[in-house]
């Protein structure tokens, strides 16, 4: 986002030399009464009028004062105007700035904070799905209660059994199971509950049996275990829930038997049924997928922040976006990436190319605006004829002035040639048809149901006719633009799912380090396979109070792995953080993901297989490097934007220090063993 942008440059710059401001008299303001309070509380989506009254040394009210309000963090979930009147358009913290001034003398500012919370709670979801249980069995449920608009709550549910004779619930959601029966527990939230059925069997398992029983694998390699269970009479019992549990020490085993460890060693899976229960053995080898890296080629840029780069299908051309009051679109040649160079450039009214993209056959090109001095902002369509020497020859601004961050071209037999971008000021997707790149037309808009003041969309990517949407406060939403799923086409894109998740308690460590206010929402999605994986982008509200220089400063985030194998009921199953730095653009090639981590540098990681859990801990990472440069903008400083993978070679944009040219080499082969 733009704002990010800002705020990191502003970061950046700590402990710059300030000019002096003019001498202003004293302001006759010794205190600021604001009302309704500075320490507030309102529902997501409502919105609340602030007021201010001014007082001097004596107490008494001081004439001719001119009050003005700002926002001062929080911009993405709710927006206040010069009057003081906040709309809520999602939960967070929105950080005010009340200003108080008499002509003539120093402003006087009150810090008002409101935190932004979810809605009455509409709905109750329980897990996991209970079957049968036997006498004396237990088990933990756990509950989440959720608003109108999707938001996950904190309420401590209150928990019943209809047949305490049967089973009993505790005030925590822990099951027993006391005798044969049937049951119902519900678990409430306010007006919201929902009941589950619970059958519970008498006690009759003669054996128990988990398979595999014995199991050798790598770190991060997800096992799927499964039971039998067998009575006196050798019948099988079926549809009895396991608990399952596994020791020593780390990793992670689902409801549903899927087992995946961290660190190299013997474990022992169990399921149990009350006094029965079962083990299976497994010895897990470390992962080794850790390579050497090489830096084939750089091009330096320490004039403005590189923002996107983009290789055409040639792979010997390409583009690099500026930043930062940057109007220049840099054409690039990396025919030999050793020695790549800049042959030519687009110089527009913009101050900020932070996207760009080539049609499939690498004829045309689209790169986005904004921040435009005259707010004629929108996508450039630009011809690549000559590669190294592109024109503009299009632009397209009607309805999106307001600056579009990210677009993305799709390409269907059936419909053409069509860009999907997003719009900085209303938070929709637009679809732009380009099958006559010189007189673009718009067949469509898509936006999420909420208020305006917080629905903001990132970044779009498009396969196999499926949109993916990271909307920010929204999550991920996934469109049919021209799958069938749903009859959606890029004229009539159709909701398929979405996935929302609670980014303020994901990140609460965030806004204890920084404050309140800070930066967080899902930033970019890329689809793999049945995965989609999602990054999040999260700055601080303030960088290190005292710190001299950009040293001290850092980016969060976390990337989440989505199944979609039930593209209608999308669910987190795996995710990775950094231990410094953020995530930003992804890229995966292979059974390779390719990150740009912000200060946390350049990263690849292995994602064969089935993922399930802390990826990091699991020993997936195959590269890093650190693409700090004592010869940057910011002297020895990442911040890596993000990667596009072309012919074996990872091109990497970083901010302060322009392209890197990465080669992956392969593993060192180990000693032989005499």
């Amino acid at each position: 986002m733009l704002l990010n942008t800002m705020l990191m440059l502003a970061v950046l710059q700590q402990g710059a030399p300030q000019q002096a401001a003019a001498p202003q008299n004293p302001s006759p303001i010794a205190r600021l009464e604001v009302l309704p309070g500075t320490s507030l509380q309102m529902p997501a989506g409502d919105s609340l009028q602030l007021s201010a009254r001014a007082f001097d040394a004596s107490g008494q009210p001081v004439p001719d004062v001119t009050f003005r309000y700002f926002g001062a963090g929080g911009r993405f979930e709710g927006t206040v105007d010069s009057t003081g009147m906040i709309r809520s358009g999602s939960t967070g913290t929105l950080a005010v700035s009340v200003v108080a001034r008499v002509a003539g003398t120093k402003p006087v500012v009150e810090r008002v904070e409101v935190q932004m919370v979810p809605g009455p709670a509409v709905r109750v979801a329980v897990a996991p799905e209970v079957g049968k249980l036997v006498a004396g069995q237990r088990m933990r449920l756990t509950g989440t209660s959720y608003s109108q608009a999707g938001d996950e709550r904190d309420d401590k549910l209150a928990w019943k059994s209809s047949a305490p004779a049967v089973v009993t619930v505790s005030e925590y959601g822990v099951l027993t199971a006391v005798a044969p029966g049937r049951a119902g527990i519900t678990a409430t939230a306010g007006a919201a509950s929902v009941t589950i059925p619970v059958q519970v069997v008498a006690n009759t398992i003669a054996s128990v049996e988990v398979s595999p029983s014995r199991k050798e694998a790598r770190t991060g390699d997800v096992i799927p275990f499964v039971v039998e269970v067998r009575d006196a009479k050798g019948k099988v019992i079926t549809g009895l829930t396991p608990s399952w549990t596994f020791a020593p020490g780390s990793g992670e085993l689902t409801a549903d038997g899927q087992f995946v460890g961290y660190e190299a060693g013997d474990y022992f899976v169990t399921a149990g049924f009350g006094v029965a229960s079962a083990e299976a053995a497994v010895t897990l080898r470390a992962r080794d997928v850790r390579r050497p890296a090489e830096v084939v080629g750089r091009l330096p840029r320490t004039r403005f922040t590189t923002e996107e780069v983009w290789i055409l299908p040639d792979g010997k051309h390409g583009f690099l976006g500026s930043g930062s009051g940057g109007d220049v679109l840099y054409a690039i040649n990396v025919s030999d990436p050793a020695a790549p160079f800049v042959t030519d450039s687009l110089v527009l009214n913009t101050r900020r190319v932070n996207d760009v993209m080539s049609t499939p056959d690498g004829k045309f090109i689209v790169f986005t605006r904004e921040g435009a001095a005259d707010r004629k902002n929108g996508i450039v369509i630009a011809s690549t004829e000559d590669p190294e020497h592109p024109k503009v020859i299009a632009e397209f601004t009607d309805g999106v002035t307001s600056g579009v961050h990210s677009a993305f071209i799709y390409q269907q037999d059936a419909y053409g040639t069509n860009v999907f971008l997003t719009n900085d000021g209303t938070g929709a997707m637009h679809v732009i048809n380009i099958d006559d790149p010189y007189h673009p037309r718009e067949l469509a808009q898509w936006r999420t149901e909420r208020p305006d003041a917080g629905r903001t969309l990132h970044d779009i990517d498009v396969q196999d006719g499926l949109a993916y949407l990271s909307y920010w406060n929204d999550g991920l939403v996934i469109l049919d633009v021209g799958n069938g799923m749903k009859g959606g086409s890029p004229g009539n894109p159709v909701l398929v799912s979405q996935y929302k998740y609670d980014l303020n308690a994901l990140y609460a460590q965030v806004e204890a380090a920084g404050g309140p206010g800070f930066i967080r929402g899902t930033h970019t999605a890329w689809r793999h396979k049945n995965y989609v994986f999602i990054a999040d982008e999260v700055f601080p509200a303030s960088g290190v109070k005292g710190a001299k220089d950009a040293a001290a400063f850092r980016a969060y985030g976390r990337l989440q792995v989505l199944d979609v194998t039930d593209i209608a009921a999308p669910k987190s199953v795996a995710w990775y953080e950094p231990e410094f730095g953020g995530v930003h653009n992804i890229w995966v090639a292979g059974d390779t993901l390719y990150m740009g981590a912000y200060n946390g540098g350049f990263r690849a990681f292995d994602v064969s297989g089935a993922l399930q859990g802390d990826l990091r801990a699991q020993g997936r990472e195959m590269v890093h490097v650190n693409t700090a440069d004592m010869d940057g903008s910011t002297k020895n400083m990442a911040m890596t934007w993000g990667v596009v993978v072309k012919n074996d070679l990872a091109y990497v944009n970083d901010m302060l220090n322009g392209l890197w040219i990465i080669r992956m080499e392969p593993k060192r082969a180990k000693p032989a063993t005499p």
